[in-house]
């Protein structure tokens, strides 16, 4: 991007190294023209809850079980997650399922207690929280950075640039959307991101629909349109039972709704090729 000064000497560019970076976690591969699909709830609620959802979304394709135990609201008075007691939870799916886990830090004092965990979530609140970033650029893990609620991209890739000037190679760009003047939906899913993230940096790039929208009818389509756009991977928020989810229940889609999309994501990949 033009407009990022000494973009020559960002270790995220395109300038400083030409081809896709590829990142394994758990054994599943994110970038280099591969198509990794993350899957769960936005909480972790109970044992049989996150364990049924993993179960159904490893039959239906995913590759990854996301799982929120730390949860940051807008409001205090919300679920703000089962916090330790979470992650236990997401390793026992692990365990019965064999799927990696992605689940959000909030705090690198809560280093410790994530360290079975496969891949490291930053939340958009947090993609400017330089704090947390050096303290994971000074890991191995591999880093999810969402973008920004009101981000540019500039904003994004001297944020992961936090993480990689630590001595972190391992991150992944996520766009979940933006905050616009639209009101309809939660945000506004900046597709364009994915051919200008992948332009511009080595890095993967994945797409949470869910977040994006803010509505689970429009998952589906705003999934087949990031996969047509190039991205590395979706993440998608999946709850077996919407109405009832201690977060974010509106955007989530049910088990059978996913792997009915599962089969057009497969189609589209495929077509793309």
């Amino acid at each position: 991007m033009e407009d990022i000064r000494y973009k020559e000497q960002l270790l995220c560019s395109r300038e400083s190294k030409a081809e896709d970076t590829v990142i394994e976690a758990g054994g599943v591969k994110l970038g280099g023209g591969e198509l990794a699909v993350i899957a769960g709830p936005c909480s972790v609620e109970t044992e049989d809850q996150i364990v049924a959802i993993a179960e159904q979304v490893k039959a239906a394709g995913a590759d990854m079980l996301r799982g929120g135990a730390f949860k940051p609201r807008t409001s205090p008075y919300d679920f703000q997650g089962l916090e330790a007691s979470g992650l236990k939870l997401l390793l026992k799916a692990k365990k019965e399922t064999g799927l990696p886990l992605v689940s959000e830090i909030m705090d690198a004092s809560n280093l410790d207690l994530f360290e079975d965990i496969d891949v490291l979530q930053v939340g958009a609140r947090n993609m400017q929280n330089y704090a947390l970033l050096k303290q994971l650029g000074r890991t191995n893990k591999p880093i999810l950075l969402k973008r920004g609620i009101s981000a540019t991209y500039q904003e994004l890739l001297t944020a992961a640039e936090y993480v990689l000037s630590e001595g972190n190679p391992n991150v992944i760009l996520c766009e979940r959307g933006i905050r616009t003047f639209e009101t309809y939906t939660r945000n506004t899913l900046d597709v364009a991101a994915v051919p200008v993230l992948k332009g511009l940096s080595h890095l993967p790039a994945v797409v949470d629909p869910s977040h994006g929208s803010g509505r689970s009818e429009l998952v589906s389509s705003l999934s087949l349109a990031a996969v047509a756009a190039g991205a590395d991977g979706l993440m998608i928020e999946v709850h077996n039972n919407p109405a009832a989810a201690l977060s974010d229940g509106k955007q989530s889609i049910t088990p059978e709704e996913f792997a009915e999309l599962m089969k057009k994501i497969k189609k589209v990949k495929s077509a793309i090729k």
